[in-house]
């Protein structure tokens, strides 16, 4: 039977996340973005053979979709974009985090956390890459095409740049820039500095 368990991190918690993956961008050093991304890979590699509970499954899910929008030929994030993302990643990819992903069971607990933030922070993103997803994979069976070999196609890059664009004036409406211009083929449903607040995990 299942069991529900809620609770709920507090602006001290959270600063204690947001510490630890800042550090983990400070240690990143000189690391490339495809080690970077790699390294984001390799954790989920080893994830997929730890029988792991579903609430960390379903942000490793999250976490394999920040991987493929930074994979992902179509969408080709503008640089200021990309890097965002890759600020996301560098947490994953430090083998010290807050628990070890050597632990069983609760050795990605940490990493959900971490993802939740980050998908939170990437609300934007995340939410145009979807629909970038599902207009491609839709518009490349009406055309009688493979979804995956679709590339920069012209009918794709006009949906795209509309996305991207409506993706910054989102953000910058968050932040209180206003209504002013703003400056893959891969999984579906998927960071800079995080602001700290509650979050509920369930």
């Amino acid at each position: 039977m299942p069991l529900s368990i809620s609770f709920e991190l507090s602006d001290r918690d959270l600063a204690h996340f947001t510490k630890a993956m800042e550090t983990a961008r400070a240690s990143a050093g000189n690391k490339s973005a495809d080690e970077i991304i790699n390294a984001a890979a390799g954790l989920l590699k080893g994830a997929n053979i730890a029988d792991l509970p579903d609430f960390i499954n379903e942000r490793l899910d999250r976490l394999d979709a920040m991987i493929a929008m930074l994979r992902d030929d179509g969408w080709h994030l503008p640089e200021e974009d990309r890097q965002r993302v890759l600020s996301a990643l560098v947490y994953f990819a430090d083998p010290a985090d807050v628990i070890p992903d050597s632990v069983p069971v609760l050795g990605y607990f940490d990493d959900a956390i971490a993802i939740e933030m980050c998908v939170k922070d990437l609300k934007h993103e995340l939410d145009a890459y979807d629909e970038f997803c599902e207009f491609r994979q839709g518009e490349a069976e009406r055309r009688g095409l493979d979804p995956a070999k679709a590339g920069r196609a012209d009918w794709l890059e006009a949906r795209r740049d509309e996305l991207v664009d409506r993706m910054h004036r989102r953000r910058n409406r968050e932040l209180g820039g206003g209504y002013g211009d703003s400056s893959g083929y891969a999984r579906r449903g998927y960071t800079s500095a995080y602001r700290p607040g509650m979050l509920r995990v369930r």
